[in-house]
């Protein structure tokens, strides 16, 4: 593994765990009736917290395209996975909560997972799948589970409405990670000219702005831990997903190798799910939403 591109992956992980943190302080603010609305966005760009953490989010996005660019997406989403860390620290310290057996466990076995997959699986670039029906396949698959996880977060959304959401915005965040890969090694062979002129960056935008309104939508009607783990955990499945699907990627498939990565991939999720539904993690304010809306009028 590269040192440079683990300092990338880290570096990313830590700047979206913050930045997600701030987002969801504001977007709880956040009136209603701007739900799965662009209104969402431009009633939060005059939240100087929010902005704060739009910040700190582009900035690990920077950097995790860079460390997708020099390496496996493979080898980089379980690493950016460990946002949910960095999203801990800062909301432990917010709380004053402390660790405790369930904060430990689920750091155990979210790091634990990480080293097991990346041990098991030794994730290492090959020739990426030229075959169009096989790209479009795996895509659709997923933007059309995201589609749908919106569909029914729609139907369910003050309930389970925030975790689909943030599903759906994880699928779409792990197949921009993989159309970012794609575009940097377009921009890497023939430059501006090379880039723009595929679909892949256009596609980039539609997907970022479309996640970004999903996850404010989550955190605008739910506490943290109702929507960061479902995001976190969806993310690093997608981008794996392409990677492995067209992207060229290649991980052991012995049997040996196969149980270690399942078994990784496993206590990845459940260290997300328990650091995700720590004490520490921001649990919303008192005040009814109804209430707040009132008070805005």
């Amino acid at each position: 593994m590269s040192v440079l591109v683990l300092i990338l992956a880290v570096s990313a992980a830590c700047c979206l765990g913050f930045g997600f943190v701030l987002q969801q302080n504001a977007a709880q603010q956040a009136p209603l009736g701007d739900y799965l609305s662009p209104r969402l966005l431009l009633d939060l760009v005059k939240v100087p917290r929010w902005l704060g953490g739009l910040g700190l989010m582009i900035v690990g996005m920077v950097l995790g395209a860079l460390a997708l660019g020099r390496g496996e997406i493979s080898l980089v989403e379980p690493l950016l996975a460990t946002n949910l860390l960095f999203a801990l620290v800062l909301s432990r310290r917010q709380t004053r909560q402390p660790l405790g057996r369930q904060g430990w466990l689920g750091l155990v076995l979210l790091a634990g997972g990480v080293t097991a997959f990346l041990l098991a699986g030794r994730p290492r670039a090959g020739h990426a799948v030229t075959d169009p029906l096989r790209h479009w396949l795996i895509l659709g698959a997923v933007v059309g589970a995201a589609l749908l996880l919106t569909t029914l977060a729609k139907r369910f959304r003050l309930s389970w409405g925030p975790a689909l959401l943030a599903l759906a915005a994880g699928l779409l965040y792990g197949v921009q990670d993989a159309l970012t890969r794609v575009s940097g090694e377009r921009f890497a062979a023939g430059g501006w000219g090379e880039l723009f002129a595929a679909w892949q960056p256009y596609a980039l935008v539609v997907l970022g702005f479309t996640g970004l309104i999903l996850v404010q939508s989550a955190f605008e009607t739910a506490p943290l831990r109702m929507s960061l783990p479902a995001l976190t955990a969806a993310e690093p499945l997608a981008g794996i997903a392409c990677g492995v699907g067209f992207l060229g990627d290649r991980l052991r498939t012995d049997v040996g190798a196969l149980t270690g990565e399942a078994a990784g991939l496993a206590a990845i999720v459940a260290g997300i799910v328990l650091l995700g539904l720590h004490p520490a993690m921001p649990c919303g304010t008192a005040v009814p939403r109804q209430e707040r809306d009132l008070q805005r009028r």
